[in-house]
């Protein structure tokens, strides 16, 4: 097998038109897209206590924090194996400034340029969570939707897969799924709030009689 494969494996990596880098930056691109959907995905089922039925809240927020590093991980690498492409012809500028390059589809580009860098910011702010206010950092992680958007968006337009049945199906099952889990975690908080208000009309003085109940209670404590 070896004599066979060795010849094209040569040529695709160092013959006059290589494209091992352009197989490696498309599978990673996946990798990457996979892995924010999972990410994603964990993270709303946190958010809507779906995690409690699966895998349970301790492994699905480890496992969140996870797949984002390790897809971002990916991304860069999609981004950064560009550099040996001969045909794209990208130099490190344009593959770092969104916006730069107008070799290849400027604008659907981009957008997987600005996705990778508020992917950056995101995962960054697991590490500042106790430094941060939990308004600032639920902020920055809705940001997290904004990745998924505007890599799901490059991912369509700039993709040369995207034409394919199995790239097709792949958009359409991450995003919909991502959709209904965002969607149940909206009604579930809705649905939550409303029995809230009708046990507080139903029963007006429980709340005032609870909260005098724990102040006797940590009054007698405190005595001791």
């Amino acid at each position: 097998v070896l004599p066979e494969w060795l010849p094209q494996l040569s040529a695709t990596i160092l013959g006059p038109e290589p494209k091992m880098y352009w197989y490696l930056s498309r599978g990673s691109a996946f990798a990457a897209y996979g892995l924010l959907w999972m990410s994603m995905a964990f993270g709303v089922a946190i958010s809507n206590k779906l995690a409690r039925v699966w895998p349970g809240g301790p492994n699905a927020l480890d496992l969140h924090d996870f797949a984002s590093l390790l897809g971002l991980g990916f991304a860069l690498f999609h981004a950064l194996i560009l550099l040996g492409d001969r045909f794209i012809h990208y130099n490190l500028a344009q593959i770092l400034l969104p916006f730069g390059s107008f070799n290849f589809k400027p604008f659907w580009v981009s957008l997987g340029q600005l996705a990778l860098y508020l992917w950056l910011v995101v995962a960054l702010s697991f590490y500042v969570r106790k430094q941060i206010s939990p308004r600032a950092w639920r902020v920055l992680h809705y940001g997290s939707f904004a990745v998924f958007l505007f890599a799901l968006v490059h991912g369509l337009t700039s993709g040369t897969d995207s034409g394919q049945a199995w790239a097709c199906w792949i958009y359409w099952t991450t995003g919909s799924s991502l959709l209904f889990l965002v969607i149940y975690r909206i009604a579930a908080s809705r649905l939550e709030r409303m029995a809230r208000q009708s046990q507080r009309a139903q029963h007006p003085g429980a709340p005032a009689q609870a909260r005098r109940e724990d102040v006797r209670i940590n009054g007698v404590h405190k005595a001791r």
